[in-house]
């Protein structure tokens, strides 16, 4: 076993001393929290407003090792607990018009080779306590 000196305890010290500026790892968007849904299982909700066109971050990774291979989809924590909620539309005065769905949509990032990031953006202003709701389209969920 290597015995520590002085010099060692002192680097320890004065990396003790720079954690204060470290940053923390969080799985979700700060302004976010996971709590159980009346949609399904546990949901994603705002602790706060967050405004319309806001981007929480990547919700999806598609990766495609090789022609041969089958595309794999990742869900990150954002993607993972965002229940579905589907658009409906109705004909008013001859316009096809939104009448309820989601407050979020997934958006394609940065394709880079064989990865795909997709960002989560909100499609509409979200209150505090609101949960956040997407229309699944990598799959459909059975309803």
């Amino acid at each position: 076993m290597t015995e520590q000196t002085e010099e060692h305890f002192e680097v320890i010290d004065a990396n003790k001393a720079k954690e204060h500026n470290k940053k923390n790892y969080t799985p979700l968007s700060h302004g976010l929290f996971i709590e159980e849904s009346l949609i399904n299982g546990q949901g994603l909700f705002a602790s706060e407003d967050i405004a319309k066109g806001t981007d929480l971050g990547i919700s999806h990774i598609q990766i495609e090792k090789d022609k041969m291979s089958p595309v794999e989809l990742i869900r990150t924590p954002l993607g993972g607990f965002i229940n579905h909620q589907k658009i409906i539309t109705e004909l008013v005065d001859k316009v096809i018009t939104e009448v309820s769905g989601p407050n979020c949509e997934k958006v394609k990032q940065r394709p880079d080779g064989c990865k795909v990031e997709w960002n989560l953006i909100t499609r509409k202003d979200i209150k505090s306590g609101d949960e956040l709701t997407l229309e699944y389209s990598f799959y459909t969920p059975n309803e």
